[in-house]
Protein backbone atom coordinates (compact mmCIF):
# COMPACT_ATOMS: atom_id res chain seq x y z
CA UNK A 1 0.00 0.00 0.00
CA UNK A 2 1.55 3.20 -0.99
CA UNK A 3 0.05 6.59 0.71
CA UNK A 4 0.69 10.11 0.49
CA UNK A 5 0.23 12.83 3.40
CA UNK A 6 1.53 15.98 4.26
CA UNK A 7 2.83 17.72 6.82
CA UNK A 8 2.86 21.24 7.07
CA UNK A 9 2.70 22.10 3.69
CA UNK A 10 -0.89 22.19 1.55
CA UNK A 11 1.15 20.03 -1.54
CA UNK A 12 -1.24 17.99 -4.02
CA UNK A 13 0.07 15.32 -5.92
CA UNK A 14 -1.54 14.78 -9.00
CA UNK A 15 -1.85 12.02 -10.83
CA UNK A 16 -2.16 9.36 -7.38
CA UNK A 17 -3.61 6.55 -8.96
CA UNK A 18 -0.95 6.34 -11.69
CA UNK A 19 1.28 7.34 -9.55
CA UNK A 20 1.02 4.58 -7.26
CA UNK A 21 0.53 1.83 -10.25
CA UNK A 22 3.98 3.47 -11.31
CA UNK A 23 5.97 2.95 -8.44
CA UNK A 24 4.41 -0.58 -7.53
CA UNK A 25 5.28 -1.35 -11.47
CA UNK A 26 9.33 -0.24 -10.74
CA UNK A 27 9.51 -2.21 -7.69
CA UNK A 28 7.96 -4.89 -9.16
CA UNK A 29 10.42 -4.84 -11.78
CA UNK A 30 13.10 -4.64 -9.50
CA UNK A 31 12.47 -7.94 -7.75
CA UNK A 32 10.09 -6.68 -4.93
CA UNK A 33 6.75 -5.89 -3.54
CA UNK A 34 5.37 -2.83 -2.27
CA UNK A 35 3.93 -3.45 1.43
CA UNK A 36 3.53 -0.26 3.64
CA UNK A 37 4.92 2.69 1.82
CA UNK A 38 4.52 6.46 2.88
CA UNK A 39 5.78 9.39 1.19
CA UNK A 40 5.28 12.53 3.45
CA UNK A 41 5.10 15.85 1.84
CA UNK A 42 6.77 18.62 3.87
CA UNK A 43 8.89 22.23 4.22
CA UNK A 44 12.87 22.65 3.87
CA UNK A 45 12.32 23.35 7.64
CA UNK A 46 10.40 19.94 8.30
CA UNK A 47 13.17 18.22 6.71
CA UNK A 48 15.99 19.92 8.17
CA UNK A 49 14.78 19.12 11.48
CA UNK A 50 14.24 15.46 10.46
CA UNK A 51 18.12 15.64 9.00
CA UNK A 52 19.04 16.84 12.61
CA UNK A 53 17.09 14.69 14.78
CA UNK A 54 17.34 11.26 12.93
CA UNK A 55 20.52 11.56 11.17
CA UNK A 56 22.49 14.11 12.82
CA UNK A 57 22.91 16.52 9.76
CA UNK A 58 22.30 19.61 9.40
CA UNK A 59 21.78 20.80 6.10
CA UNK A 60 18.89 20.71 3.44
CA UNK A 61 17.78 18.08 1.59
CA UNK A 62 14.82 16.71 -1.43
CA UNK A 63 14.41 13.68 0.40
CA UNK A 64 15.09 11.42 2.98
CA UNK A 65 14.58 7.96 3.54
CA UNK A 66 13.61 5.55 6.46
CA UNK A 67 13.87 2.12 5.29
CA UNK A 68 11.32 0.04 7.47
CA UNK A 69 11.36 -3.47 5.36
CA UNK A 70 11.23 -6.46 7.68
CA UNK A 71 10.33 -9.11 5.10
CA UNK A 72 12.43 -10.11 2.56
CA UNK A 73 11.48 -8.94 -0.91
CA UNK A 74 8.36 -6.86 0.46
CA UNK A 75 9.34 -3.02 0.31
CA UNK A 76 8.25 -0.78 3.27
CA UNK A 77 9.12 3.05 4.53
CA UNK A 78 8.83 6.21 5.37
CA UNK A 79 9.82 9.12 2.80
CA UNK A 80 10.12 12.23 3.71
CA UNK A 81 10.28 14.99 0.75
CA UNK A 82 10.45 18.65 0.45
CA UNK A 83 8.53 20.30 -1.55
CA UNK A 84 10.74 23.03 -1.40
CA UNK A 85 13.40 21.62 -2.42
CA UNK A 86 11.85 19.33 -5.34
CA UNK A 87 10.19 23.00 -6.69
CA UNK A 88 13.88 24.68 -6.39
CA UNK A 89 15.52 22.21 -7.66
CA UNK A 90 12.68 22.08 -10.95
CA UNK A 91 13.51 25.37 -11.65
CA UNK A 92 17.37 25.19 -11.51
CA UNK A 93 17.12 22.01 -13.87
CA UNK A 94 14.55 23.70 -16.16
CA UNK A 95 11.83 20.82 -15.38
CA UNK A 96 8.16 20.89 -14.52
CA UNK A 97 8.15 20.64 -10.60
CA UNK A 98 5.61 17.49 -11.22
CA UNK A 99 8.19 16.18 -13.46
CA UNK A 100 11.20 16.79 -10.51
CA UNK A 101 8.83 15.04 -7.81
CA UNK A 102 8.57 12.21 -9.91
CA UNK A 103 12.05 11.46 -10.05
CA UNK A 104 12.35 12.14 -6.31
CA UNK A 105 9.72 9.75 -5.59
CA UNK A 106 11.43 6.98 -7.92
CA UNK A 107 14.91 8.10 -6.04
CA UNK A 108 13.35 7.21 -2.59
CA UNK A 109 11.70 3.76 -3.71
CA UNK A 110 15.31 3.32 -5.31
CA UNK A 111 17.44 3.47 -1.88
CA UNK A 112 14.31 0.89 -0.73
CA UNK A 113 15.25 -1.11 -3.40
CA UNK A 114 19.31 -0.91 -2.94
CA UNK A 115 20.38 1.66 -4.81
CA UNK A 116 22.79 4.45 -3.03
CA UNK A 117 23.80 7.48 -4.21
CA UNK A 118 27.65 7.90 -2.09
CA UNK A 119 29.82 7.43 -4.45
CA UNK A 120 29.81 8.58 -7.81
CA UNK A 121 29.61 5.45 -9.26
CA UNK A 122 26.33 4.61 -7.37
CA UNK A 123 25.10 8.14 -8.17
CA UNK A 124 25.69 7.49 -12.12
CA UNK A 125 23.97 4.61 -11.46
CA UNK A 126 21.02 5.78 -9.37
CA UNK A 127 20.36 8.48 -12.28
CA UNK A 128 20.24 6.24 -15.09
CA UNK A 129 17.56 3.86 -13.19
CA UNK A 130 15.58 7.38 -12.24
CA UNK A 131 15.63 8.30 -16.12
CA UNK A 132 14.03 4.79 -17.00
CA UNK A 133 11.49 5.06 -14.63
CA UNK A 134 10.48 7.92 -15.39
CA UNK A 135 10.38 6.90 -19.19
CA UNK A 136 8.20 4.10 -18.21
CA UNK A 137 5.60 6.65 -16.06
CA UNK A 138 4.23 7.52 -19.40
CA UNK A 139 4.19 4.16 -21.29
CA UNK A 140 0.98 2.47 -20.07
CA UNK A 141 1.58 -1.17 -18.27
CA UNK A 142 1.96 -4.41 -20.54
CA UNK A 143 -0.98 -6.72 -21.00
Amino acid sequence: MIRFFNEDVPYKLAQKQPTRQWLKRQAEGEGYAVGELNYIFCSDDYILQVNKDYLEHDYYTDIITFDQSEEEGILAGDIFISVDRVNDNAGQLGVLPEQEMRRVLAHGLLHLCGYGDKSAEESTQMRAKEEEWLTDFSTPPQA
